[in-house]
């Protein structure tokens, strides 16, 4: 990915979806992920199935991560991670670099990453003994969980700012969304959540809320009953969702993590007319992988 500018050499800010799909495979839809970049700040949000791949595609190799952010301990935004951490560690040879900074809430999330190389460690063992220098490190950063919007990172130059709330995604009870904060943009990303109001406020003002999206209540009468009634009712319902971006005064409102996956451009129009039924008038966009908004200009 080239570093883009727009005119009068403004840095923009922008956001590419690395996987919109769930732990159900979708044809042409990886495990959950969101790329945030400005500048050489590029910023990983979470890490589904094909992350590496998804990142590839969009001209961005692993050891240019600034740093990852994990929302939520669930298989499919996590089951990429170990790949990239491995990657980055591989690619070292031509790409020398530090350990790639991962933010995480201390408990679930942490101690994740702290055992995920553990089922390589044979590998691990091969490689080292016959080119790596050493093993694979990461660099974990530890956040107590925020229960109101807390800065949790910054770049070296101070212009690229990561702050976290938790967000409503029970029975997971250490879920996270975050909010990226550049000179030429604001980025929310809930990570999976309950429509609620620390998302609302989080996202007030925002020029771009990335947001899982689920068509739960137009779905309500095909689920009663099954598994998918209790599932459904932990994510965010797609009309409360155009509410909630209503009144957050959101620039854009991006959909990703589609439940259920459309296949058809019938499908993905049912979820902006979800949207617009709960009242948000702005610009939307139902996402599909590798989706890119630019937005500072």
């Amino acid at each position: 990915m080239t570093e883009p500018t727009l005119a009068g050499g403004v840095t923009p800010t922008v956001v590419t979806l690395t996987g919109t799909g769930v732990p159900h495979p979708s044809p042409g839809r990886a495990g959950a992920g969101t790329l945030v970049r400005h500048g050489d700040v590029l910023l990983q949000f979470d890490a589904g199935r094909g992350t590496v791949m998804r990142l590839a595609e969009a001209g961005v190799e692993p050891h240019q991560l600034s740093a990852v952010f994990l929302t939520h301990v669930h298989s499919d935004h996590l089951v990429g991670l170990a790949d990239l951490v491995m990657t980055r560690w591989v690619q070292g040879t031509l790409h020398p670099s530090a350990p790639v900074p991962i933010v995480a809430v201390e408990g679930h999330a942490t101690r994740f990453v702290e055992r995920m190389l553990e089922p390589y460690a044979d590998d691990i063992a091969v490689r080292v003994a016959h080119v790596q220098p050493e093993p694979p490190q990461v660099a974990l950063h530890r956040v107590a969980m925020p229960g109101a919007p807390t800065e949790v990172w910054r770049s070296a130059d101070g212009a690229v700012r990561v702050d976290a709330v938790a967000v409503h995604h029970e029975p997971v009870e250490e879920a996270v969304a975050f909010r990226v904060s550049t000179p030429t943009g604001v980025v929310v990303v809930s990570g999976d959540t309950r429509v609620c109001d620390e998302v609302e406020g989080f996202a007030t003002g925002a020029d771009v809320l990335v947001h899982e999206a689920c068509r739960a209540r137009a779905m309500q009468p095909a689920i009663a009953g099954t598994p998918f009634e209790k599932i459904f009712s932990y994510h965010a319902d797609t009309v409360a969702l155009g509410g909630l971006a209503q009144r957050a005064g959101v620039g854009h409102l991006l959909l990703t993590h589609l439940i259920p996956a459309p296949r058809t451009p019938e499908q993905e129009a049912a979820f902006e007319r979800d949207v617009r039924e709960g009242g948000y008038t702005g610009p939307v966009t139902v996402g599909r992988d590798l989706t890119s908004l630019t937005i500072g200009g």
